[in-house]
């Protein structure tokens, strides 16, 4: 079956989507989906020839995709949060990742049989995970904060720090391999370090002076990068990757230069990317695969999993507070994700035109480690998390979307009643005051892309969207009605019942059921809280029940939660009416005029 260009592109496209969308309903890294739908189109079926059909714009297209990458990878890294990231992490990074590029380029060329030269770039380019593949993981096993903790943050900063090495170790071996001097490699740093800091100097400075509008800044954004790219490679033949690795990380470190919103447009722009990449890159793979190369890749994958990774991970926590089972666990998670497979793909590319032995075996052992790793770590860390009893236990916690009043007193009773919560939202003046309060915060709408790489769920299994925004509360329980459950989602109302006209009233889909009654909406709440309403938290026992509690308190009381005696939460909805029993913990809503009552 032959298919011609236009047909290609929208054929990988849509299979990139459901792709994504298969990995976001199983929670597994999407990654390990694009990577077999790209084998069964290309080697397995024939359908899509990457090569045939896209010719002499295959190179350039997946070279200009991966700078993109590694340039949004490299925008997220924070100098000012390296030193709060913990010893572990640190060691994980930095001589940690050292010991992985060493063991994993002994392992490339002992057992696969590839040159010291590509062996070393194999270990460069593997021993980096990431957050895309790291952080569906995390959100099955639920391990305790300290391993959460520990591997996200690995994923996040080694990522760009990861690639860097990965093009460092390249040029290396590309001035070698043209008869280079080390002044010629030299060079390539020096031009690629240069370029990159005075593209990140001049975006930022038409910023800063707002020389761009906004609707324009995410395009400007994307030619500057393509721009300091191609410019890098014509001054310095490859030196194009290190310029935007270097522009990514030096404007990500600027102060004053508001870049969420290209950040944001950037994630978007690399999941596409990523999702189109993937599916071509794999669809260029033998398959069968040649005996030798699986057998070794294989074998590679056993000595990554059983040897580098446990050892790396005891020479950095040697000397740190973390106990042999949080150990063991940090040591089996360590999948490898988009780094590896987008950057091997274009070394190898470049490398099997250079004619170095051993380039075109580089991607299909890089796709065996991701593969396998992916594969086992998905399908064995929360048994493993189990055993090793470091997995939380049912998470609990809750997340509360919005920030202004009502939001951070229910928020403080709860953490008071000893739930663990997050207060969510994009308006700075609530998170500001949430925190002078002592809540946990997120700066941001819980169901973006920024959210999806940097919100601690940990211990978080409910969402009350109490925002005073209807449409925002609504995106939060879709969004999250996967993660957590339809049952452990819901919304304060926005709206009265008499002020719901059926052309305004969202869908049922988009709907949550309403917290603390039909009668009792977001604007409701926050004027009996100014007319001297109080938000109150008891112990009933079989002398105080609730109906003394009622009678003390006045008919008026809404009851917001109840806490079981082993420490569950129950909330009050339209759809579960709350029979507090002795030994409850309740809170309620009281009326003021209760005040007197309470102290006869």
């Amino acid at each position: 079956m032959s298919l011609d260009l236009g047909m290609l592109l929208v054929l990988v496209l849509g299979i990139g989507f459901l792709a994504q969308w298969l990995a976001w309903r199983v929670k597994l890294p999407a990654i390990l989906f694009l990577l077999l739908a790209g084998i069964l189109l290309g080697p397995v079926a024939g359908v899509v020839q990457p090569d045939k059909l896209l010719g002499p714009l295959l190179f350039p297209m997946v070279s200009l995709a991966v700078a993109l990458i590694l340039f949004e990878g490299s925008l997220t890294l924070r100098f000012s949060e390296l030193p709060g990231i913990g010893g572990v992490v640190r060691g994980l990074v930095t001589y940690g990742a050292v010991v992985a590029v060493l063991l994993l380029a002994v392992a490339a060329h002992y057992l696969g049989g590839l040159s010291w030269e590509v062996s070393l770039l194999f270990g460069a380019l593997t021993c980096v995970t990431g957050p895309t593949v790291i952080a569906p993981i995390l959100r099955t096993v639920r391990p305790n904060a300290r391993i959460a903790n520990t591997l996200r943050w690995e994923g996040i900063v080694i990522d760009p720090l990861g690639a860097l090495f990965a093009v460092l170790v390249y040029e290396a071996i590309v001035s070698h391999q043209e008869g280079h001097t080390i002044g010629v490699f030299l060079t390539v740093i020096a031009c690629g370090t240069i370029i990159g800091l005075l593209a990140a100097w001049l975006l930022a400075m038409f910023l800063r002076r707002q020389l761009i509008p906004e609707y324009l800044q995410n395009f400007g954004a994307l030619v500057a990068v393509l721009l300091a790219f191609s410019l890098s490679n014509a001054l310095s033949h490859e030196s194009g990757l290190l310029a935007v690795t270097v522009m990514g990380i030096a404007l990500g470190n600027m102060r004053d230069v508001h870049i969420d919103d290209i950040l944001d447009f950037k994630e978007n722009l690399t999941t596409l990317l990523v999702s189109v990449l993937f599916i071509l890159l794999a669809a260029r793979l033998q398959w069968p695969l040649p005996p030798g190369v699986l057998w070794a890749g294989v074998a590679i994958f056993i000595a990554a999993q059983l040897v580098v990774r446990p050892v790396t991970v005891i020479i950095a926590s040697a000397g740190s507070t973390l106990s042999w089972r949080e150990r063991a666990l940090i040591a089996w998670v360590a999948p490898r994700g988009i780094v590896a497979a987008a950057v091997s793909a274009l070394f190898a590319l470049r490398l099997d035109a250079l004619g170095t032995p051993g380039a075109e075996e580089l991607v299909p052992l890089v796709f065996i480690l991701i593969i396998g790793t992916v594969v086992l770590q998905s399908a064995t860390a929360r048994p493993l998390a189990r055993w090793l009893k470091v997995a939380e236990p049912d998470p609990n916690g809750v997340l509360i979307y919005g920030s202004d009043q009502v939001a951070r007193l229910l928020a403080r009773a709860l953490a008071d009643a000893g739930f663990r919560v997050i207060v969510a939202d994009e308006h700075w003046e609530g998170i500001r005051l949430a925190r002078m309060d002592g809540l946990t915060t997120f700066f941001g709408h819980p169901a973006t892309a920024y959210a999806e790489r940097h919100l601690d769920l940990t211990g978080i299994g409910r969402l009350l969207a109490m925002s005073p925004n209807r449409e925002r509360n609504a995106l939060a329980c879709v969004y999250y009605r996967q993660e957590f459950g339809r049952a452990r989602i819901y919304r304060l109302k926005n709206e009265a019942p008499q002020d719901a006209s059926d052309r305004g009233q969202l869908g049922g889909h988009l709907l949550a059921p309403a917290l603390f009654g039909e009668d009792l909406t977001h604007e409701r709440f926050a004027e009996r809280l100014a007319e001297g309403w109080r938000i109150k938290s008891t112990r009933l026992t079989q002398a105080f029940d609730w109906p003394h509690f009622i009678e003390q308190y006045g008919s008026p009381t809404v009851l917001l939660f109840g806490v079981e005696e082993k420490g569950a939460l129950r909330v009050a909805s339209v759809k579960r009416e709350l029979e507090p029993r002795p030994g409850w913990l309740v809170i309620a809503l009281v009326p003021p005029e209760a005040a007197a009552p309470a102290q006869a």
